[in-house]
């Protein structure tokens, strides 16, 4: 049966989705190409050698490498046996940090205590994409991994030739080499003397099989947990600088609003104040953030707004206003034999739309940036997912050669996605030009709901048809807006159509934790459900029927049998659901029970089992955290979270009117951990989240025998 799909790009090309406002190009230097995706600005990061591909300490690497292969890149090992390692990933909260450090503690051979990693900080560390994608562990782990095998080779090949003995006679073990024949011991510090380890890693170097872990696998606590704890870590917003000023930036009262005069008499009045004009662009620096709040409120501006739709026709616009004559990535247009051919032989015909509604990121931590210019350049602090990508949006808007530029990224407070631009980087660095001085910039809550981006609005338009017996014979499924991940279906049918249509957001819109897997999971899980209840299937037997890969397969088993699937009978107001999927390399099942006391009744998740797996596990009782923290962050665009807009303004743009999960929402939690030690690591940030919805949406169905194809599924506390 004839398939089509577009190729796939080359391995050298990441990509992540960074939209902006129609009409808005994201320019970020000659190593950043844009492209549209799903109504907005998509970056795509080629590797250009001649202008971002650099290694620890400004160096650049070949433009057929996709990482440096230099070992001194990566680590380094000091007199006194201190394990420095430096990679460009950040920590945000995701606990990477041990992760990583536990892979370098098992190849090299030293205990945990012994390595200090250096993170994010673009003066340091190799060249890194960013923290996205749910990259890091199957890309960097690895990378980290084959360093300290190279490392752990060159000293036990040194203390050979120093001691003249055959190098299969040498050992490695905590920080040390031994000769046990001659009872001769070395530790790795006094064989480097604190020099630069030179040697290329290879491809193939020897590393410990997952099976012989001993460090890496088990459940070790984070190693800067204390810090955090005790408050020592300094975040973004805890820093300060001789001599800093504190920043604020005049904000547009709606989308779109032109700035057409301002009068800043008042605000320069004010003793410290300096005001910054520069065309849209309109900021006050002062000595702190109360007299920069006073500044910024002195400042008289007059506004043109534009013309913008509202949130109650959003879904209606979405499909009438595609993005028309935009390349978009291969994943897009999937098709497999006639959708309808399959449907003129299906017994049983389906057809539905879901809806998905815009929702914030809602860090912890907001925006922030600390910017210093100084004789060698310009230096900031930022939280950020993508240190590399914001030095060169610094170094175009300043226009300044890279290596002027340093990001340093602090431990962040979260980002789900939503940091990947450097919007405050840049804020600040304007006003400390102007002020000559530092200027530490800081987003207040309502400028992060309404001025960052947003997880993207959707509209899923799927057709069906199974026979009697439960095959299922065509699938058609259309994505509007929201994006193609996760769009296939892993179910068998022989008449398949997929694709995803770009539409023009009225609203700023980019990654958000799982991208579009969320609403694609959401759509295809619940009309799955529809389809089992229309043919008088029992909804896990159904998937079953239709589902070969074993991979899917295992965790729908053991999700289903810790829940006792089918042990539990639905009673009104009381029901169960379930959902499966796969994304990034993850495999995730879901089953959810859920009570709704009357009709109009709030709806509460009651009980929530999710059976997880990812290939080798890293670190047991992190990989739980992930799943249970996806699954309670899942919770709030699964019931009441969406962003409410009107004529291009935000209307809940603060915590007291933006519902976020609180403790009393959070239900009982089991996790199922499916460790496969045979299998490569893959990441876990991303793909727990996504079954949650379509789980809860099918267990409200159970419960009140109303199927609901939006999110959020209770926006109002009732699912009526």
């Amino acid at each position: 049966m004839a398939e089509t799909r577009e190729p796939d790009s080359g391995p050298e090309v990441e990509r992540y989705e960074l939209f902006a406002r129609p009409g808005y190009r994201f320019d970020v230097g000659r190593r950043d190409f844009c492209k549209i995706l799903g109504g907005g600005i998509v970056v795509t990061v080629a590797l250009d050698p001649a202008l971002a591909l650099q290694e620890s300490g400004g160096a650049r690497r070949g433009s057929g490498d996709a990482m440096p292969r230099e070992l001194g890149a990566w680590l380094h090992v000091a007199a006194d046996g201190a394990v420095t390692i430096y990679t460009g990933k950040a920590e945000m909260g995701q606990n990477i940090r041990t992760s990583l450090a536990q892979v370098v503690a098992e190849e090299l051979r030293v205990p945990l205590s012994a390595i200090t990693m250096i993170m994010a900080d673009t003066a340091q560390t190799p060249f890194d994409m960013g923290t996205f994608g749910s990259r890091t562990t199957p890309y960097m782990a690895p990378q980290l991994r084959r360093a300290a095998a190279a490392a752990r080779e060159l000293l036990i090949g040194l203390a050979a030739e120093k001691w003249g003995v055959d190098r299969a006679s040498v050992e490695a073990a905590e920080g040390r080499v031994s000769h046990p024949p001659t009872r001769r011991l070395l530790g790795f510090g006094e064989l480097t003397r604190g020099q630069k380890l030179v040697k290329t890693i290879g491809e193939s170097e020897p590393t410990i099989p997952p099976v012989r872990w001993t460090i890496a696998g088990q459940s070790v606590a984070k190693v800067n947990g204390r810090q955090i704890v005790t408050g020592k870590h300094k975040y973004t917003s805890d820093l300060t600088r001789p001599g800093m000023l504190h920043g604020k930036v005049l904000r547009p009262p709606s989308f779109g609003a032109a700035l057409l005069s301002m009068d800043a008499q008042e605000a320069e009045a004010i003793p410290g104040a300096t005001v910054v004009h520069d065309g849209d662009f309109v900021g006050v620096a002062a000595p702190s953030e109360p007299t920069a709040s006073r500044a910024l409120d002195a400042i008289h501006a007059e506004w043109k707004a534009g013309v913008q739709p509202s949130g109650g026709a959003i879904f209606e616009y979405l499909k009438k206003n595609p993005m028309e004559g935009q390349a978009f990535d291969a994943r897009s247009r999937h098709v497999v034999g006639s959708v309808e051919e399959g449907l003129a032989d299906a017994g049983t015909k389906l057809e539905a739309t879901y809806t998905v509604a815009y929702i914030a990121h809602v860090p912890l931590e907001p925006r922030a940036a600390v910017a210093e210019w100084g004789e060698g350049g310009l230096t900031v602090w930022t939280g950020t997912q993508r240190p590399f990508g914001v030095q060169a949006e610094l170094a175009e808007a300043f226009r300044l050669a890279l290596d002027k530029v340093r990001v340093i990224v602090p431990d962040t407070g979260s980002g789900y996605g939503g940091k990947h631009t450097g919007e405050a980087a840049i804020e600040a660095a304007r006003l400390a030009k102007a002020a000559g001085r530092p200027v530490k910039l800081v987003w207040t809550r309502e400028e992060e709901f309404t001025w960052a981006y947003f997880r993207p609005a959707g509209v899923v338009d799927v057709r069906s048809g199974a026979r009697a017996d439960g095959t299922l014979l065509a699938w058609e499924f259309h994505n509007y807006n929201s994006g193609p991940s996760a769009m296939d279906t892993p179910y068998e049918v022989p008449h398949q159509k997929i694709e995803f249509h770009p539409a023009r957001s009225p609203l700023r819109q980019g990654s958000y934790r799982a991208l579009a897997a969320t609403a694609n999971h959401f759509a295809r899980e619940t009309h799955m459900d529809e389809l089992a209840h229309a043919l008088g299937l029992d909804a896990l037997e159904f998937r079953l029927r239709n589902l070969k890969e074993p991979r899917l397969r295992a965790v729908l088993l053991a999700a289903a049998e810790r829940f006792g699937w089918g042990k539990g009978r639905a009673v009104a107001g009381r029901g169960f659901g379930l959902a499966c999927g796969v994304e990034k390399g993850g495999y995730i099942a879901a089953c959810a029970e859920v009570s709704v006391p009357s009709p109009r009744g709030q709806a509460r998740i009651e009980r929530v089992v999710a059976a997880f797996e990812c290939g080798a596990i890293l670190n047991p009782d992190n990989l739980k955290n992930q799943v249970e923290g996806a699954l309670i962050m899942g919770i709030g665009g699964a019931l009441f979270e969406a962003v409410e807009f009107e004529a291009g303004e935000v209307l809940n743009a603060r915590l007291s009117r933006y519902r976020v999960p609180r403790f009393s929402d959070v239900p009982l939690v089991e996790t199922v951990l499916l460790d496969r030690k045979d299998l490569p690591s893959a990441g876990a940030g991303e793909t727990p989240i996504v079954g949650l919805a379509p789980a809860v949406g099918n267990a409200l169905f159970s419960a009140t025998g109303v199927r609901l194809r939006s999110l959020p599924l209770a926006p109002r506390g009732s699912p009526g």
